[in-house]
């Protein structure tokens, strides 16, 4: 597989190498050690989701307090999305930044985003299967949204009315959500990440 920064920082985009034949395919599509090679420490695997969604469907943005945060580790396995990563980390020198990634069941690419960043997905087919391996379990107290329609984000949906879900159109805007001091900071962020042992979990007495 090859794995490569995207512009946000800590983010990452993972692609497959896929081996076919007449009886079909196989693939790695996740890789403990070379994902830490690559971010600079283990994901810590504490839950996997899976979401179905019909087409036109916006989720998130969805992000958690910092620490601990919540790295996440997504895949289409089937149909396509278009997978976003927000950087909404006071703070950061991407702050505010956005890059989005096609997912898909031809192509198989996954993304990486580490802790402190915010994750939405577009779905571009019906039935649009989202897989997701996450380094904490949810927590409801320390999971926060942001409106993905902000227009002081700019994120550019590829659907002319997207059906965003009721906890979703109610988020507040970048700039409300700062004001509330919902948004993670780099400086913790930087702090929680550096101090993550061989496994992904900081050491006792820590975060």
């Amino acid at each position: 597989m090859k794995i490569r920064p995207l512009s946000v920082e800590g983010a990452f985009e993972i692609i497959p190498q896929q081996h076919g034949d007449p009886r079909g395919l196989f693939m790695e599509w996740y890789r403990f050690d070379r994902l830490a090679e690559a971010v600079g420490h283990p994901l810590r695997l504490a839950q996997a989701n899976m979401s179905v969604s019909a087409r036109g469907v916006v989720r998130g943005l969805h992000f958690a307090d910092v620490p601990p945060g919540q790295a996440k580790y997504a895949t289409c396995v089937r149909g396509a999305v278009l997978d976003v990563v927000v950087d909404l980390r006071v703070g950061s020198p991407t702050f505010g930044r956005w890059e989005g990634v096609r997912l898909d069941d031809v192509d198989r690419r996954a993304v990486y985003l580490s802790e402190g960043l915010a994750h939405g997905f577009c779905a571009l087919t019906d039935d649009a299967t989202l897989s997701y391996l996450c380094s904490t379990a949810y927590n409801p107290a320390v999971e926060h949204s942001v409106h993905p329609l902000d227009p002081d984000l700019g994120v550019e949906w590829p659907v002319e009315q997207p059906q965003l879900s009721a906890r979703d159109a109610a988020a507040p805007t970048l700039a409300q959500a700062r004001a509330d001091g919902l948004l993670p900071r780099y400086d913790a962020y930087r702090a929680w990440v550096a101090g993550l042992g061989p496994d992904g979990v900081p050491p006792p007495g820590e975060g």
